[in-house]
């Protein structure tokens, strides 16, 4: 019986997520949801809602968090699967643009919170912003054995760029996302061969 009401209680909490997720918009941030609305829409009562979350902002924050955690799972496959051949950059600049392209709701809230005027949602981006910067760090270090020093500068570099790019790609068509796609894999490959040519002007030479 337990295990009936737990799973129902998560069923309702995803729901709530998804009702969230389902009303923002370009037109329509987060700031702008109604927790009247967001229950509605989930299919409970308003009052109800307090029984999965404190208030909106603590739902907001969960679609933050979960947002990144998903971006991160698919960018570790990406990276596992060039384990097989293939391009690490390509792979990973398109698995980023599919993202946001399903994604879009959750990727607009990351962008709009990144700077809005709540210091917890601030705060939370830039955590998320962290994490993906410090596994792409971690991935350049362990597998491409570049400096902790010189796999930092590039992986932050790396990551300003997608994140901007992806803001251009929120209301594009598939046209010019392709084109967007093509762009940055070339950008990336040109940050990459300067963090290699670095890297090689300080090996001493014999």
């Amino acid at each position: 019986m337990a295990g009936i009401r737990a799973a129902q209680k998560e069923k309702t909490r995803r729901a709530l997520i998804q009702a969230a997720m389902n009303q923002l918009s370009a037109e329509h941030g987060y700031a702008s949801l109604s927790l009247r609305e967001v229950a509605r829409e989930a299919g409970i009562a308003p009052t109800s809602f307090y029984r999965h979350f404190q208030n909106m902002e603590e739902l907001g924050l969960t679609l933050v968090d979960e947002g990144g955690l998903t971006l991160r799972q698919l960018l570790r496959q990406s990276r596992q699967q060039i384990a097989k051949g293939g391009s690490i950059i390509r792979a990973s600049v398109t698995t980023f643009m599919e993202f946001v392209n399903n994604n879009t709701a959750i990727f607009r809230l990351l962008l709009q919170e990144k700077s809005g005027n709540s210091r917890e949602f601030r705060m939370a981006v830039a955590r998320e912003v962290e994490h993906f910067t410090s596994e792409l760090e971690d991935y350049l270090v362990d597998e491409q054995k570049f400096t902790r020093e010189l796999a930092e500068l590039q992986a932050d570099a790396i990551v300003r760029i997608v994140f901007s790019v992806g803001a251009d790609a929120l209301d594009a068509d598939s046209k010019e996302r392709q084109r967007l796609t093509e762009q940055t894999i070339h950008q990336l490959r040109i940050i990459a061969r300067g963090a290699e040519a670095t890297r090689t002007a300080a090996i001493p030479k014999e």
